[in-house]
């Protein structure tokens, strides 16, 4: 099988690969807890899979196959590798009773088949995400300005942080995001 992954030639990584996926933890866990507190924000565990048929899982652009199989303990019920969330997020923010200002986050890890591969594209997704439930007063564009400058607000801290612990790499992001 060959690789869709393509390497520059003067390709010099300023982590090896054990930091690297150290890096990648303490960036999660960083990110998620300073996002988590600016947005009051849970963490809630994302299903793998879902009944199929149930309307859960999101077909992204309509014609991408999701990875299914039947389940002997369940009547060979068919369940599919989740897709995406969209969804099934909306459905926990009212399952848990979140209120306006509430929210969930969550790290999703699915199969996507039909993906497009290349340096950014993987059949496998580990894809972190959130919800907010919000009052209808609030579905303004001043609204969701202000919740894009928290998120990169949290993004530029979380860029600081990993620049403060891997002094081989340098701050890139403008201080203020544009619109």
């Amino acid at each position: 099988m060959s690789t869709c992954l393509s390497i520059p030639a003067d390709y010099q990584p300023r982590l090896d690969v054990r930091e690297t996926e150290l890096a990648i933890r303490q960036i999660k866990t960083f990110f998620q807890t300073n996002l988590a507190f600016e947005l009051n924000l849970i963490r809630v565990t994302a299903p793998l899979f879902v009944a199929a048929g149930t309307g859960i899982n999101d077909d992204l652009n309509g014609i991408e196959r999701p990875v299914s199989f039947p389940v002997k303990a369940l009547q060979d019920v068919s369940v599919e590798i989740v897709q995406s969330l969209a969804k099934w997020k909306r459905l926990q923010l009212a399952n848990l009773n979140m209120a306006p200002g509430e929210g969930i986050y969550t790290d999703m890890n699915a199969i996507r088949p039909d993906e497009v591969l290349d340096n950014l594209h993987s059949l496998y997704v580990d894809q972190w995400d959130w919800e907010l439930a919000i009052r209808q007063e609030d579905r303004t564009l001043s609204y969701l300005e202000r919740v894009v400058r928290t998120i990169y607000d949290v993004i530029r801290r979380t860029e600081k942080y990993v620049c403060h612990l891997y002094p081989t790499i340098e701050p890139l992001l403008p201080e203020a995001i544009a619109f």
